[in-house]
């Protein structure tokens, strides 16, 4: 009880951070799905026609994204994290903010790219006006890829970390304000190595397909439990990709 009083204010925020990031995408979808087309912003289908307010916006939503997706799977080792941080009588809650912004600063840094794929998407018409995609081709492309990584053995080594909170820190602990910053940056990559290739899937499903979003977010919080009745969900959402690529190209 003592343990989730300490950590109830560190909890309280990054909740806020999640519900704030979703309520926004809520709102876009709102936004797209009852106004006119001619009076919403939509990305430009000529590459050379995009300006800096174009790339801001569609990077600004990819960010926001990132977070309502990857701060939910993160819980578990951000409180871990925390209790370490006061079992050594360190600056919990400081320290622990310090961890989540590195961790964070990897999923900003991977909205760059996804940014940028965007933008090549709408030029090659592989995406609508309305970020849906318009390629079938590719997007069975996506559920392949994203359904073989789910083998791959880098998938398999991250997502290891990832399951594994307080094996994670034991192995990496460093002090201070650098070292939690090291080690939030070092959990976001292999944060990264694990769900990068499902985090494609939003192209082939629609970029603001909120449900999509929602399954993609409960698949990683599920990979990441260490409850043993998901401790192949990330092999049968393999088998689930790749079928649904086989479909596509049928269809």
């Amino acid at each position: 009880m003592g343990t989730l009083k300490t950590q109830a204010p560190f909890l309280a925020l990054v909740l806020t951070w999640i519900f704030a990031a979703w309520g926004y995408l809520f709102y876009q979808h709102h936004v797209m799905a009852s106004q006119p087309m001619s009076s919403l912003w939509m990305p430009p289908s000529e590459p050379m026609a995009w300006g800096f307010i174009d790339f801001f916006l569609v990077y600004f939503m990819w960010a926001v994204m990132m977070a309502a997706m990857m701060l939910p799977t993160a819980i578990p080792m951000l409180l871990a994290f925390a209790r370490v941080c006061r079992q050594q009588s360190k600056a919990s809650f400081r320290l622990t903010g310090i961890f989540t912004s590195a961790y964070l600063a990897i999923w900003l840094l991977f909205s760059n790219v996804l940014t940028l794929l965007q933008w090549q998407l709408h030029g090659l018409a592989w995406l609508s006006p309305m970020m849906e995609n318009q390629n079938s081709i590719f997007a069975a492309g996506i559920f392949t890829v994203a359904g073989f990584y789910q083998f791959m053995p880098i998938k398999n080594a991250c997502l290891s970390h990832c399951q594994s909170p307080m094996g994670f820190l034991l192995n990496e602990w460093q002090d201070g304000h650098t070292g939690a910053f090291n080690m939030g940056l070092k959990h976001g990559v292999n944060c990264l190595g694990c769900c990068w290739a499902q985090m494609l899937i939003m192209f082939a499903v629609g970029v603001m397909n909120l449900l999509g979003m929602t399954l993609i977010t409960l698949l990683m919080i599920l990979e990441k439990s260490r409850l043993l009745g998901f401790r192949f969900i990330h092999q049968a959402a393999g088998v689930a990709f790749l079928g649904w690529g086989a479909l596509l190209l049928m269809a």
